[in-house]
């Protein structure tokens, strides 16, 4: 019973799970103190450091009876909690975080520990950070993608079907314009999605300093495509800091010619799947009921299409 009272689960994050999923959420929540214990006696873990938590998973340093320094991740059973666990079981620490072990019923995964306060966004240098980032991804998605992950085709198709709706939702028509053009560029392309492992979310926080390797990649959400569509996160990054230096299309394109050089990427298909990246997040956007497209979604299309 004292270990039960002793993880408590951040407000954050009960907050984060109560919106996102309702009375699932929230009685999953009420239920995590003791899926946590239950996993710390199972794998005989100590606890040795404080909580963390993001979005959707509960964080717990731990150490095993080796002495082995590790992470006991919480999260609840979803389609992407399988595909994580799928692709890290694949990569198994290959550019990656290593998966130690891990529970598929729960989704409960114990992770080696990497160092959660640097992060790939420390690093000043842009071209520096850009080309580790780049160099990661490059290995990750050389690697086939196994089965009983979602497939970029089937996520193209859907993201077409949604496009005629959506598009009445915007109120410029400069933006409808945009969104029907990338749209089209989607179109181009789905005959061919690709067959890679993708992470689908490799930006600057998602890379960590580590002791095994320099860096690692962490909280993949595997996908099964192009390389092309995984390269938005990338550009992103730091976004705020890129604007703020005023050249932001020079950056974007020296970000985009370093990944697609690192990955070997025809960069005209490339262009065309990250344009399918910007598509996805802006019926994402529609769906939360913003009308109109996101002014970095905008610019990144602009830098790519205008050079």
């Amino acid at each position: 019973m004292s270990v039960v009272q002793a993880v408590d689960v951040p407000s954050s994050l009960a907050s984060s799970y109560a919106r996102s999923f309702g009375e699932q959420g929230t009685a999953w929540i009420t239920e995590l103190p003791a899926l946590a214990a239950e996993f710390l006696d199972r794998w005989e873990l100590k606890r040795d450091g404080a909580a963390g938590a993001g979005e959707a998973s509960l964080v717990l340093p731990v150490s095993g009876k080796d002495g082995t320094r590790a992470v006991l991740r919480l999260q609840m059973p979803r389609e992407e909690t399988t595909a994580a666990l799928i692709g890290l079981r694949t990569w198994n620490g290959d550019g990656m975080v290593r998966l130690l072990d891990h529970d598929p019923d729960s989704g409960t995964m114990l992770l080696e520990r990497l160092d959660g306060a640097r992060t790939l966004a420390s690093i000043e240098d842009d071209d520096a950070a850009m080309g580790i980032l780049a160099g990661l991804l490059a290995r990750l998605v050389r690697v086939p993608a196994p089965q009983g992950l979602r497939s970029l085709e089937v996520i193209a198709n859907e993201m077409l079907e949604q496009v005629p709706q959506a598009v009445t939702a915007l109120a410029d028509p400069s933006d409808r314009q945009l969104l029907r053009g990338w749209a089209s560029a989607v179109a181009e392309l789905i005959d061919e999605p690709g067959d890679r492992l993708l992470h689908w979310d490799l930006h600057y926080d998602n890379v960590l300093a580590a002791s095994r390797e320099p860096w690692l990649a962490i909280d993949p959400e595997p996908l099964a495509g192009d390389p092309g569509f995984d390269l938005w996160p990338a550009l992103d990054s730091r976004w705020d800091g890129v604007v703020v230096k005023g050249d932001t299309p020079r950056i974007v394109r020296r970000r985009f010619d370093l990944l697609t050089e690192a990955l070997g990427l025809d960069r005209a298909r490339a262009t065309g799947w990250t344009l399918g990246r910007l598509l996805q997040n802006s019926l994402w956007d529609i769906s939360d009921g913003e009308t109109a497209l996101a002014p970095s979604s905008i610019v990144i299309a602009e830098s790519l299409l205008k050079r």
